[in-house]
């Protein structure tokens, strides 16, 4: 039987309990009210009567006699009792019986008996308490009014590791260290004054006896009253949350490194991000240290260690001394150091506790110990598809507790996921670096000389996305001192991008040598763009029927004598025009489609533009960045350029900084001309008579007009390219012919007529008596050609100043 305990709420209470008395017989001799009330039996009825007659139904005698046994030879007994009612029923009583002597002869037996539910109820109410206080995990510390401890259970005792009845009378928060024993005091005080419970407060807390360590808890709280309301204290329910909160942590952290390192491709922005995600949350110092090829998107190599770069640090507090290296500066670790071994082996190092002088002053001088303070130390690799491409060390100083076996695994896990991240950077660089010098080896160098227009050039490469996109530009001197500018974009990015854009420049300088039309220019650039897909096609670099190579491409071509630009767009921003006065608009030119899409016609335009014009050609780069609207950017871009700040240098670079962030998503090509005329005293034309007789005047102007300009040195050869000319006209092509004279820096001799066709250079056999002139020509210049137009067709020469070609 288990033993029945009393208290204020004791079932066996005098108050509460059915009494009876027996004679050492077993005779009833007392009955008291209560025992009438549970069993039905009135005093009169029981007194002077055994009990086992009244009370015992017939066949529970015999576990009754037995228990009357054990009560005399033990001299009392408890149990419980089946009894049975007035009106029959049987009735469950929890019995207590103690012996009672008179004169040391007689005696007698005292029972105390109460419903066996309530005592099984108290029962379990004393298991309860008694479980609280000896086996429950959750920790229990009672507090009294005057805010000391009265008693804590065992889960306390091994929580602190100090006995529990060591805690007994000390005062409340006594074994915290002074910031935590004043927050576990105020605490209590408020629950206990408020009335007020806590339930499921997160609590940080250190041991005096163990200041490096802290705890976490969860704390329930509430204030014990006695029935009439008196105040008794504070109890505290606490459970230790230390393990569960740090695994908490981690999980977050690995969260939100997932979210925070490798936003760019950029290895110098993926090492700071790692170091930013690690303080505070794992260290109070960290700094990413990569190899020197990484760095430059190069593959290091299978030989671990060498020079490392310092690409990303991050400390607690303003106050924390700083790296003795700034970031982007290489970095030095001696023999016989942690990082210089993780390098050298691939593995990571773990320094629980590190004393001040393991680091000699050299050491520190090199990085190694941001702090003279830190007094714990993890070194792990940063190794990504077999390669190790640095180290991130973690320092502890501020917080007292060491790194653990657990916190060494987070670090390796982070380490190894920023690693990818660091080797998709690299990846990228190294492939963003061959795609740029690509693109820089076939775009223009320079601008050539020419005396049409001054130009001022700006090409930005974007620093974000997929890869570098198939922007270009040129500026193309053409005959008659005329001058093409040209500026386009391929779709896509990357090395393929930029080798079609190689081939497309190519393309239009081979176009522009033939002095074609704008409109003919983007005709010819359409069909090539259609080759190429097809080529792709053929070769199953793309689907069929999806159009991969793509590109925009505006054209224009002006000319210095008449201020005249015939400008032609296939799918590209039109051009910004600044007059002289300020006044700037967009040009209004037909929406001819891209490149690619075949079959459709593309248009010209001609427009006049007065000396000092400018003419603004761009890429949407300008305009079209992601958080921009085409519309706001060409208002910014028009408004850049309503006021030029003087020189074309600062007018470019204003448009510039206006426009494009520091970063551009996208590739940018800025070109801006300021338009020029040529002297009226530089130009000279005539229109010549039909027949034999056009080639004698041809001479004679020609002759004049050199004379006049000083140019005698080059009238013999001048005279004859002009008589070939304008002899050609009258064999061939039947019409009137024009001869123009250009003075610029060099000599131009144009002769036009209404013919298209085309003159050829050929070789005469010796006994051809004609077909020789053109290939004098071409002896006697520097450069020649055939420029068509809409009414026909002009042969040109150019002869440099200085003399002739020989």
């Amino acid at each position: 039987m288990t033993e029945l305990s009393a208290g204020h709420d004791d079932p066996f209470a005098p108050h509460l309990a059915a009494s009876a008395v027996l004679d050492d017989r077993g005779v009833v001799v007392a009955w008291n009210r209560r025992a009438q009330e549970l069993l039905g039996h009135p005093d009169t009825a029981v007194i002077g009567r055994p009990a086992v007659e009244v009370l015992v139904a017939p066949r529970d005698r015999p576990a009754v006699t037995e228990a009357a046994a054990r009560c005399r030879s033990a001299g009392g007994w408890v149990g419980v009792l089946g009894l049975r009612h007035r009106d029959g029923r049987l009735v469950e009583l929890g019995i207590r019986a103690h012996e009672l002597s008179r004169d040391g002869r007689v005696r007698e037996w005292f029972l105390a008996g109460a419903l066996a539910d309530d005592v099984l109820e108290r029962q379990r109410d004393h298991a309860v308490l008694d479980g609280l206080y000896r086996q429950c995990p959750i920790g229990l510390v009672v507090h009294g009014p005057d805010l000391r401890i009265l008693r804590v259970n065992r889960a306390i005792e091994r929580f602190s590791g100090v006995p529990a009845a060591d805690f007994r009378g000390l005062p409340t928060g006594r074994m915290l260290l002074p910031d935590d024993a004043r927050k576990a005091v105020d605490r209590v005080r408020e629950v206990m004054e408020t009335g007020r419970p806590l339930v499921y407060s997160e609590q940080f807390a250190r041991l005096e006896q163990d200041p490096a360590r802290e705890q976490v808890a969860l704390v329930s709280s509430f204030r014990m009253e006695d029935p009439s309301g008196r105040v008794l204290g504070v109890a505290e329910m606490i459970e230790d949350i230390t393990e569960r909160h740090r695994a908490q942590r981690r999980l977050a952290l690995l969260d939100q490194a997932g979210s925070r390192i490798g936003t760019t491709l950029d290895v110098a922005e993926t090492a700071r991000e790692l170091a930013e995600v690690m303080v505070p949350h794992l260290a109070d110092h960290a700094s990413v240290d990569l190899l020197q090829p990484v760095t430059r998107g190069e593959e290091p190599t299978r030989a671990l260690g060498g020079p490392v770069v310092r690409l990303g640090t991050c400390s607690i507090g303003a106050q924390q001394p700083g790296p003795p290296h700034p970031q982007g500066e290489p970095v030095a670790f001696g023999p016989g150091t942690p990082q210089a071994g993780c390098l050298a082996e691939g593995r990571p190092v773990l320094e629980p506790v590190v004393p001040p002088d393991w680091f000699s002053a050299e050491d520190r001088q090199g990085a190694h110990a941001p702090d003279p303070g830190a007094h714990s130390l993890i070194v792990v690799p940063l190794a990504a598809r077999g390669l190790v491409l640095g180290v991130m060390t973690l320092w502890r100083s501020r917080r007292p507790d060491a790194f653990e076996a657990d916190d060494l695994t987070l670090a390796q896990e982070l380490a190894s996921r920023a690693a990818v991240a660091i080797d998709n950077a690299r990846r990228f660089t190294q492939q963003q670096q061959t795609a740029f010098a690509l693109q820089s080896s076939l775009l223009p160098r320079a601008v050539p000389d020419q005396s049409a227009v001054a130009v001022a050039l700006r090409y930005l490469p974007a620093s974000a996305g997929p890869g570098l996109g198939g922007d270009w530009f040129d500026v193309i001197p053409q005959s008659g001192a005329r001058v093409a500018l040209v500026v386009g974009d391929v779709v896509g990015r990357g090395i393929h991008a930029a080798a079609t854009m190689g081939r497309l420049r190519t393309a239009v300088h081979t176009l522009a040598s033939l002095d074609l039309e704008p409109d003919e220019v983007l005709s010819r650039l359409d069909d090539l763009v259609n080759l190429l897909a097809a080529e792709q096609e053929a070769v199953g670099e793309r689907p069929v029927g999806e159009q991969v190579v793509g590109a925009t491409c505006l054209y224009a071509v002006y000319d210095p004598v008449s201020g005249r630009c015939s400008v032609a767009r296939a799918g590209h921003p039109p051009p910004v025009v600044t007059a002289p006065d300020g006044q700037v608009s967009l040009l209004d030119l037909p929406a001819c489609p891209p490149l690619g899409l075949g079959g459709l016609p593309f248009e010209a335009r001609d427009i006049e533009l007065a000396e000092g014009s400018l003419l603004c050609l761009y890429t949407n780069g300008i305009i079209g960045e992601r958080h921009i609207d085409a519309d706001i950017g060409l208002a910014k871009l028009r408004a850049a350029l309503a006021h030029p700040a003087g020189a074309l240098e600062r007018t470019c670079q204003a448009v510039v900084d206006a426009l494009v962030p520091s970063r551009p998503s996208d590739d940018v090509v800025l070109l801006i001309a300021r338009t020029r005329m040529l002297p009226s005293d530089n130009v000279a034309s005539w229109r010549l008579p039909q027949g034999p007789a056009g080639a004698a005047r041809a001479r004679a102007l020609t002759t004049a007009k050199l004379t006049e300009w000083g140019l005698e040195h080059l009238a013999f050869t001048t005279e004859l390219i002009a008589s070939e000319l304008v002899t050609n006209v009258y064999r061939y092509a039947g019409g009137p012919a024009t001869l123009r004279l250009i003075r610029e820096r060099c000599l131009v001799c144009e002769v036009s007529d209404t013919s298209h066709t085309s003159p050829h250079l050929r070789h005469a056999r010796t006994t051809d008596e004609g077909g020789r002139g053109l290939f004098l020509v071409a002896q006697m210049t520097e450069r020649w050609g055939t420029h068509y137009t809409r009414e026909g067709k002009t042969v040109w020469t150019e002869q440099p100043l200085t003399g002739t070609i020989v």
